[in-house]
């Protein structure tokens, strides 16, 4: 349990207070700070994590209706501090066994030591490339959470027609994949509308997109 004291908790709804930095062979800077009463994990150009802040998925779940489709195995490729299962458990009531593909042990590290450890659901925490874990796995999802950046770039690799349809083998019967993309910049939104037509349409043709302060959701259904 990492516990604050009292007058850090009221002073970060005035400026957001400094907790924690360290680095990794995958993040030159991670940055732990405590602002408006949760934790946030920020890279150099990026926001990781922000517990129920975080509101590109919180958008996605509320527009869902997550609590009536009740997921009870979830994936989630990318970690941050796991702002998902934090807002899946507090925000939305939803009781899930979670499996959390990480590749920075550092990441992993933090968000156990800021958000998991205090959660009551179950995550196995497994850190490797999430296209090796994909590929290998032989599990199936209700809910696929796809949150993979490096700083602000989604890797290549990511990005593939091979890729989607590995996610697409680990669905569930009506299970739904949440791909989050950025769209804020003219270049981004070009790239994310591009993906999104060429090649998220073509292997989930039951799809939708959830706009969010410059991101997109995608979502892709069974």
């Amino acid at each position: 349990m990492n516990t604050l004291p009292r007058w850090k908790k009221w002073w970060s709804y005035i400026s957001s207070v400094h907790i924690e930095s360290t680095q990794s062979d995958f993040n030159e800077e991670l940055h732990v700070y405590y602002s408006r009463g949760r934790y946030q994990l920020i890279t150099k150009n990026a926001i990781y994590s922000y517990d129920d802040l975080y509101v590109n998925f919180k958008v996605a779940f509320k527009r869902l209706n997550i609590q009536k489709i009740a997921p009870k195995k979830i994936l989630l490729l990318g970690l941050g501090l796991g702002s998902i299962p934090f807002m899946l458990e507090n925000k939305f009531n939803t009781k899930a066994q979670y499996t959390a593909v990480e590749i920075d042990e550092a990441v992993i590290y933090l968000a156990n030591k800021y958000t998991l450890s205090e959660l009551k659901s179950p995550v196995n925490y497994i850190c490797n490339d999430a296209m090796s874990f994909v590929n290998i796995c032989e599990e199936q999802f209700d809910l696929i959470c796809m949150d993979i950046f490096e700083d602000d770039i989604i890797p290549k690799q990511f990005e593939t027609k091979d890729f989607l349809y590995s996610l697409k083998k680990l669905l569930n019967p009506n299970g739904i994949v949440l791909y989050n993309r950025l769209a804020h910049l003219k270049k981004d939104l070009h790239k994310t509308v591009s993906f999104r037509s060429e090649k998220f349409n073509k292997v989930f043709p039951n799809n939708d997109y959830y706009e969010v302060l410059g991101n997109w959701v995608l979502v892709g259904k069974i």
